[in-house]
């Protein structure tokens, strides 16, 4: 090998090492942002599954993500309603429920003194949706004390013997009352005795450890889980009608946003077709203001919408929401994608007979489908997340409201008095159709036909 051929390999190989060390930056710089982006979403949806998602210092691990406790709530509603998900306390329900307490060996066990208690499970509407308490409907109460166990505990090298007993509890329905979702529990015992173990962890323990407190001992798997998630559908009802006021935020949502998603399709199309293709006097001067109202502040017209919108008559209607902004930087996308397809294409086309509409319908929109599913998901997203204009046009009633101003007052009636576990679930429900929308679409975006086409 010649001394040039050999300069020649270690530069290729160089340049190889070059690449190679460039690619491994890039791959690590977008693991490293999908990991931030990815641990973020993970983190939202751990904390809104916890009953306080403001707690310092933050666990991972929490008693509803262990699937030993799932079992548990999973039987616990069985027996309590029939409803093994849901859970529940109905007619027939009979539930057995089991508290482990420990003293040291000369103290005495005594019973815990047990309640069910008449609690709202929340703040805000709460107060007026559930009426209906386990407590009324409770009989045959019974207690039972199993045996002491004698055991021993060693602290720093000292062994001391210690005795824990279990007691268990059996709840049944009159079955004669209704259905109740929840049965909550308050175990009361000495300082001197430790609970221990008991069939489901408890939600709290107050009173420097004598009192123990269950939300609900028949939550059913999916209600032990998703407690903050069945709560945001139930407790945001409206007064008048009985309706889950979150279902209609959805629903209204998910309207406008569709709506806004035609209505833009078909304008930010035509307009963009017209401005690639079309030659009519004042083209670039419109293309241009089209750039110039984009840089236009939504806050400097807003008044100006507001009255039209008035006039008109479509205040509080869905309608003002969707027709108040369809277009802007969709047309610029639009155009230029136009911009991008041969005109051979479209020559062909034209000399088989066809006119500009046909052309546009039939030839151009089919090619067009990475920038129309870039568009669709823009459209979607940003009418979806919008909050200004539904704040400004939709002021009553609270049915009419979109999800993130539905939230907002979800904030008002709870967020006052601390309870962020519904809010913070109704959040992370928001997010879950534009995250759909963007997995069924995404692989449409990278397929570009005109590409494969001229491959061809």
């Amino acid at each position: 090998m010649t001394e040039s051929a050999l300069e020649s390999r270690v530069e290729q190989a160089a340049v190889r090492r070059r690449q190679a060390a460039s690619l491994i930056i890039l791959y690590g710089i977008l693991l490293a942002v999908a990991t931030v982006l990815m641990g973020t979403f993970m983190f939202a949806l751990l904390a809104s599954l916890k009953r306080d998602p403001l707690e310092q210092p933050f666990r991972l691990a929490f008693e509803q993500i262990h699937p030993a406790n799932w079992v548990v709530a999973w039987r616990l509603g069985r027996q309590g309603s029939g409803d093994a998900f849901w859970g529940g306390f109905g007619p027939s329900g009979d539930v057995t429920f089991e508290l482990t307490y420990a003293a040291p060996a000369d103290v005495e066990l005594v019973e815990p003194a047990i309640e069910v208690p008449r609690r709202r499970p929340g703040t805000g509407m709460a107060a007026a949706v559930y009426r209906d308490f386990a407590a009324d409907h409770i009989v045959d109460w019974t207690i039972e004390h199993a045996a002491l166990e004698p055991f021993e505990v060693e602290v720093d090298g000292v062994v001391t013997p210690w005795q824990r007993a279990t007691w268990t509890i059996r709840f049944r329905h009159d079955n004669e009352g209704p259905r109740i979702e929840r049965v909550p529990l308050t175990a009361e015992a000495p300082l001197s005795q430790t609970l221990v173990d008991a069939t489901l962890p408890p939600t709290r323990i107050e009173r420097r450890g004598r009192v123990a407190s269950w939300e609900n001992i028949t939550p059913g798997s999916l209600g032990y889980v998703f407690n903050n998630y069945r709560r945001v559908i139930k407790e945001s009802v409206d007064l008048n009608t009985g309706n889950s006021l979150f279902v209609s935020w959805f629903k209204n949502s998910f309207f406008i946003a569709a709506g806004r998603v035609i209505l833009t399709l078909v304008f930010a199309t035509m307009a963009g077709y017209a401005l690639a293709r079309l030659r009519f006097p004042g083209n670039r001067a419109l293309f241009m203001l089209l750039l110039v109202s984009m840089m236009i502040p939504v806050q400097v017209t807003f008044i100006s919408n507001y009255l039209v919108i008035r006039d008109i008559n479509l205040l509080n209607t869905p309608w003002a929401v969707i027709m108040v902004t369809i277009v802007s930087a969709q047309v610029l996308i639009m155009k230029q994608f136009f911009q991008s397809i041969p005109k051979e294409i479209e020559e062909a086309a034209l000399m088989d007979g066809a006119g500009y509409w046909t052309t546009f319908y039939r030839i151009v929109l089919p090619m067009s489908r990475p920038a129309l599913v870039t568009v669709t998901i823009m459209a979607f997203q940003g009418a979806w997340n919008d909050f200004f204009w539904p704040l400004v046009l939709i002021n009553s009633p609270a049915s009419a409201f979109t999800l993130p101003v539905g939230l907002l007052s979800l904030r008002n009636a709870y967020g006052g008095a601390g309870d962020w576990s519904l809010i913070l679930a109704g959040a992370f429900m928001s997010t879950v159709p534009v995250l759909i929308m963007f997995m069924l679409f995404q692989r449409y975006i990278v397929d570009n036909p005109i590409a494969s086409g001229s491959k061809e």
